[in-house]
């Protein structure tokens, strides 16, 4: 066979292991040592493999992520989640539809220090979901915004894709979180507007019984005094995390080392550390790290097999003489990408693909930022999408309640994934929206 198709053949291997149940990083591990077997010898295999350790990991800048996760840690044991959303719920009591904006807005402050779905799909699915049934929302509906709005942790910075994505973009990491500011606010506004507009239109879809679509002003009555209270942990730690980082007196390492900081404080002052919960937080913390940078690793030992085979300029070579150009090739990248998210998890999806079109994507004079942003857009969809929809199961598996099935929170969630697929077009449409803070 020749470098191209073995090249494929891996690729084709690969995904066949990650659908079949594999974990990614020994997929990918694996998938390449083989592949460069094939291509080479066992002595040069093994030379990558330690070359690829060696060069992959070697950067201080990837202490950015055991910090960052040991902050998002911190934040959820101390509670932060909780308080967020009482904040959120007091704010928007008056308005038709609030809790449900509230669950939107509580999502995003949450998304700006903790950098993972996942966390906030589990938070606000215990917090948010009995609240917006206690208050006559449908349970329908309660699950799908929770799940909806938790793809904003990816979205909204820090997150754990774009750090992934400017590794292997070789992009910086900060200008990842810069790109990322405008588009996830827009997400969140999008999704806001979207509940306003159900709650008057289609009230029948957003509440179980006619009566509760009327204002709950009155049921929210809790002192100014103590909301500030509340509201000052996430306040304070945004503030210092994020104003730090684009403020200029940070490094994307030390705003997360900062961010830890002042989440362990939050969590002593709230005495959430004792009965071995600091224990528990460090070793989750260590057991998260090192699969994310396990996962480098093998990317980047996957990223050198490609290169040896010679696929990716291939590929390059052959979609420039389909003449498919800009947005040709984009369609079509983007329809992968959307498929793929029905069947693996978007770290899977970035870590077989990115390798794969990057080359082409430079070839093609696309701005790198700008197509991380809409890469990590068009993966998170996935997290909504049937079989696959990671945070759908994880919104099941934390609520526990057989009344409602997996089948509604698929449902409940299909409005929101029509607004992320119109930021998506927002953000090919409208380039600058993600790379104008970026560039400043």
């Amino acid at each position: 066979m020749s470098g191209i198709e073995i090249g494929m053949f891996s690729v084709l291997v690969l995904l066949g292991a990650v659908v079949a149940g594999m974990h990614i990083a020994i997929a990918l591990g694996l998938t390449s040592f083989a592949g460069i077997l094939l291509l080479k010898d066992g002595g040069l295999a093994a030379r990558m493999v330690a070359a690829a350790a060696n060069d992959a990991l070697q950067d201080h800048t990837y202490g950015v992520v055991p910090l960052f996760v040991l902050m998002g840690l911190l934040v959820s044991v101390s509670g932060v989640g909780r308080e967020t959303f009482d904040v959120f719920e007091w704010l928007f009591r008056r308005i038709r539809g609030g809790l449900g904006v509230a669950t939107v807005g509580a999502n995003a402050a949450f998304a700006a220090i903790t950098g993972v779905s996942i966390a906030s799909a589990a938070v606000f699915t215990k917090v948010a979901v009995p609240e917006m049934v206690r208050h006559g929302y449908a349970p329908r509906f309660a699950v799908g915004v929770v799940a909806g709005s938790s793809v904003l942790g990816m979205l909204i910075p820090p997150s754990l894709l774009m750090i992934i994505y400017g590794v292997l973009a070789e992009e910086s990491v900060g200008r990842m979180f810069l790109a990322g500011v405008i588009p996830g606010a827009l997400l969140a506004l999008l999704f806001g507007g979207l509940i306003i507009g159900m709650a008057w239109l289609a009230p029948g879809r957003m509440f179980a019984a006619p009566d509760a679509a009327k204002v709950l002003a009155a049921t929210l009555a809790e002192p100014v005094s103590s909301v500030l209270k509340k509201g000052v942990p996430i306040l304070g730690l945004i503030v210092l995390v994020l104003g730090g980082l684009y403020g200029g007196l940070f490094t994307t390492t030390e705003a997360g080392a900062v961010g830890a900081a002042g989440a362990l404080a939050i969590a002593l002052a709230k005495r959430r550390l004792g009965g071995g919960n600091l224990w528990r937080v460090l070793v989750e913390t260590g057991h998260v790290t090192v699969s994310i940078l396990f996962l480098i690793l093998a990317a980047a030992l996957y990223s050198r097999m490609l290169a040896l085979s010679g696929l990716p300029a291939g590929i390059a070579d052959f979609i420039t003489q389909l003449d498919l150009g800009f947005y040709g090739f984009l369609v079509l990248y983007l329809a992968i990408v959307l498929l793929l998210g029905c069947l693996i998890d978007s770290v899977s999806i970035m870590l077989i693909l990115l390798p794969i079109v990057l080359p082409v994507a430079s070839a093609l004079g696309m701005d790198l930022i700008w197509f991380g942003i809409v890469t990590i857009v068009a993966v998170e969809i996935g997290l909504l999408t049937p079989p696959f929809g990671i945070s759908v199961y994880t919104v099941k598996s934390t609520l526990d309640d057989r009344r409602i099935t997996t089948r509604d929170v698929f449902a409940g969630t299909a409005p929101f994934v029509l607004a992320m697929a119109a930021l998506l077009g927002l953000l090919i449409a409208f380039p600058a929206l993600s790379t104008w803070l970026a560039r400043m």
